[in-house]
């Protein structure tokens, strides 16, 4: 979601939290997921170590229950510092990267199927293959072959019209 500053999928912008990479001048170096990723490598191991102690206890003499409890605590305990450390080094500060996510979104061929309803699966098909051969965004074909005016894909391909239940840019079939 965020390798780097023109790589990836550059869909989020984190906070810087130390100096840039040493080797890529201008990249934010991922260090509090990558913290996430050790303290779940911990866990799972302090996991494994409670699922051993467990099976080990004979008669319920329960004598691995002081290293059960030990690895147990320990998880809870880097969980909860790390959590908030995320929280407030990182998660707190991700921004969204408008104008990526705006892009990944026009040029979605599966934003079709907001337009299928209104110029039926056959045209819909040709303009999602068309799409697909020639790179260019539905709204272009749409527009260009004259399957849809502009002002009615502005209502059809909002995308918060596209997040509602029912079909985007319902009030336009009830004019038709």
């Amino acid at each position: 979601m965020a390798s780097g500053p023109r790589v990836g999928l550059a869909e989020i912008m984190l906070p810087a939290r130390q100096p840039g990479s040493s080797i890529m001048p201008g990249k934010v170096n991922p260090v509090m997921p990558e913290v996430i990723n050790q303290i779940a490598f911990q866990v799972i191991g302090n996991d494994h170590t409670i699922c051993l102690a467990s099976e080990a206890g004979q008669l319920e003499l329960n004598v691995m229950e002081p290293v059960l409890v030990f690895n147990l605590l320990q998880s809870i305990s880097i969980m909860n510092n790390g959590f908030r450390a995320f929280t407030d080094n990182c998660l707190k500060g991700i921004e969204a990267n408008e104008d990526r996510l705006k892009e990944y979104v026009e040029k979605s061929v599966g934003i079709i199927t907001a337009v299928n309803p209104h110029i039926g699966y056959e045209a819909a098909a040709r303009v999602a293959k068309e799409a697909i051969a020639t790179g260019q965004s539905v709204r272009e074909l749409c527009v260009k072959n004259g399957v849809l005016s502009q002002e009615d894909l502005e209502l059809i391909l909002d995308p918060f019209e596209m997040t509602h239940p029912g079909i985007a840019g319902a009030t336009l079939l009830k004019k038709n």
